[in-house]
């Protein structure tokens, strides 16, 4: 979601107005009760109110964006430079709460220099009694959208201002968390230039996006939409429960293709076979990508995305299929950022569905040492185990640990010429035969595609190919995502307990004879 559309910076008021429908929005702001204040400060507060407009830096209350209510938290930088003190956060803490009881979303709007200097520590502390609202929040499976402007710095960008399911800025907005005056002061020299801007923070995958104050409502209408479908995460309509079940497609009778496996090991190996960019462009009603791990990880192996097939709505993460042959595999990098993907869904009250698509993971002395073996056995963990029903696509390639780290869901949905193996059957033949020559007999004899995988209890649903998937790849896609949707509308409102369960035997009992 970049832009690089200049754009003024708005304060508290001019935002509403570009981002709530008209007339819509109610305030929520009792009057702000200060501490006890020295005469200084309090000469300092009355300048403020002249100044801004307003009695604090925070103004708090609910209206509608594209006839959806949302509530909604939004700095003023004008009253001074936007800090927190007690006022502002007992302000911020109540609408939290409010929005938690009335089962609101939620749209946070920080611009803040941190927590306010004159009132000290305890402003400090307010930090850690916002984010305890917040989380609160975010466990009743409720959304929490982060809007970041300029700037936002110190405790703001270091608590609230960090914690959204979906983090967004403005353009060319100063982010971080030491703002540039201290870091001057501290050491007598300018902070690097274009380093807490929104722009790098998105090219390090830090936030989601680069959005511009007019682009904002459409944003938060396409999140909440998508959402809207999944049950409890208060963005429905008032009442609704999950989406009807989608009619059978034509694909729960289609059986593993004749073909032996080396034959669609080859289909899938195909440079324009469909992969996960064309599913979700083809085959998904709406999609919002979603960037890099929030941790200061982009790695262009995995795609995240917020996505609905049908009336089924879920969170998507995927193998990016490289646009260049010399591109690295899948990265430990990717596999964080799928595991902020799973924590999304379990929160969201959302089903997952991972698409796999990898000739194998990256083999490097970068990967080694990011511990791609550990994240690898992190993705098992968490998969085997997720609060939330899940699907799995084998999409095409599926090679390596790379590809394992995506398959264990409820139901597992497979292309007809895609394939499972511990290595590329090369790779495999190269180990037992000391040659690359022997890789077509390696692929059948270690049941690699479909017909195997189908056999053994592994592929619950097929796709067809009709030949080849590359000669009609959006044909093909549409026909994928009405299984992808079929397959998440009969998981959907199964108690999560008993998928866990019914998850851990089915694995459990793979190849038991």
């Amino acid at each position: 979601m970049p832009t690089s559309e200049k754009v003024r910076h708005l304060g508290a008021a001019e935002l509403l107005s570009a981002v709530v429908d008209p007339g819509s929005f109610v305030s929520w702001d009792a009057p702000a009760e200060q501490p006890p204040v020295s005469d200084g400060y309090a000469a300092d507060l009355a300048r403020a109110r002249d100044r801004s407009g307003t009695d604090e830096s925070v103004l708090t209350g609910a209206g509608l964006i594209q006839g959806r209510r949302v509530a909604v938290i939004v700095s003023e930088f004008a009253f001074l430079a936007g800090s927190i003190g007690h006022a502002a956060a007992e302000r911020i803490v109540a609408a939290v709460e409010r929005a938690t009881a009335e089962g609101l979303p939620l749209l946070a709007g920080p611009a803040s220099g941190g927590t306010r200097m004159q009132e000290g520590t305890l402003a400090f502390l307010s930090m850690v009694k916002i984010t305890g609202a917040v989380r609160a929040h975010r466990q009743a499976g409720l959304p929490y959208l982060v809007y970041l402007r300029h700037p936002t710095t110190g405790g703001v960008m270091a608590s609230w201002g960090s914690l959204g399911h979906i983090n967004v800025a403005e353009p060319g907005a100063l982010l971080g968390f030491l703002g540039p005056r201290v870091y001057e002061a501290l050491y007598g020299e300018a902070f690097p230039d274009n380093v807490q801007t929104a722009e790098n923070l998105f090219s390090k995958g830090l936030i989601d996006g680069v959005v511009a104050p007019g682009q904002l409502a459409n944003l938060v209408a396409r999140a909440l939409d998508i959402l809207a479908a999944a049950p409890g995460t208060g963005v429905g309509p008032e009442g609704s429960g999950p989406a009807a079940k989608p009619a059978p497609p034509e694909t729960l009778a289609v059986r593993p293709s004749t073909v032996d496996a080396w034959t669609s090991i080859g289909i899938s190996r195909k440079p324009r076979r469909p992969d996960l960019r064309q599913l979700l462009k083809y085959g998904a009603s709406d999609a919002l990508p979603l960037n890099g791990t929030g941790q200061g990880e982009k790695d262009p192996g995995l795609l995240l995305a917020l996505a609905r097939f049908g009336s089924q709505s879920c969170i998507v993460l995927g193998h990016a299929r490289p646009l260049r042959k010399d591109a690295a595999g899948m990265g430990p990098g990717s596999l964080r950022e799928a595991r902020r993907g799973m924590k999304l869904a379990e929160e969201l009250r959302l089903p997952l569905l991972t698409v796999i698509d990898t000739a194998g993971a990256d083999l490097s002395r970068e990967a080694e040492e990011g511990g791609l073996a550990g994240e690898i056995a992190r993705s098992l963990h968490e998969l085997i185990g997720l609060e939330s029903p899940s699907v799995s696509v084998l999409l095409g390639q599926g090679a390596g640990g790379g590809a394992l780290a995506l398959l264990p869901a409820d139901r597992t949905i497979a292309a007809q010429h895609s394939w499972l193996s511990p290595l590329p059957p090369e790779g495999a033949s190269a180990i037992v035969h000391r040659t690359t020559a022997h890789a077509p007999a390696m692929a059948q004899a270690q049941g690699v595609n479909v017909a195997s995988l189908y056999a053994n209890g592994l592929v619950d649903h097929i796709v067809d190919e009709r030949g080849d998937a590359s000669l009609e790849p959006a044909g093909f896609c549409e026909r994928m995502a009405r299984a992808i949707e079929y397959e998440l509308g009969n998981l959907a409102g199964a108690p999560v307990a008993s998928l866990v369960a019914s998850r851990a035997e089915k694995y459990r009992n793979l190849g038991a004879f």
